[in-house]
């Protein structure tokens, strides 16, 4: 799994584990929702991670609870 479809799909799960959608997400955290569409759906290729901290602060987790998930443990090397 490549870094980018790791936060995807670890903001989707935090959300599915809080009952949060993502417009209640962007709300929470101060971020757009069409920001945290592109984040989803792939068009982000890079979020930053001012972004990411701010989506934490949304779900109320820190930055270490959120890179802690299991779909960081088994990362592809970005640079091939």
């Amino acid at each position: 799994m490549d870094t980018r479809t790791a936060v995807a799909n670890r903001l989707i799960r935090l959300c599915g584990e809080k009952g949060l959608t993502i417009h209640k997400l962007a709300i929470l955290s101060g971020v757009s929702p069409s920001t945290v569409k592109s984040i989803l759906y792939g068009k982000s290729r890079n979020p930053g991670v001012v972004t990411i901290k701010l989506l934490c602060d949304g779900l109320e987790i820190s930055l270490e609870e959120f890179f802690s998930g299991p779909e960081f443990a088994s990362l592809e090397p970005e640079l091939k």
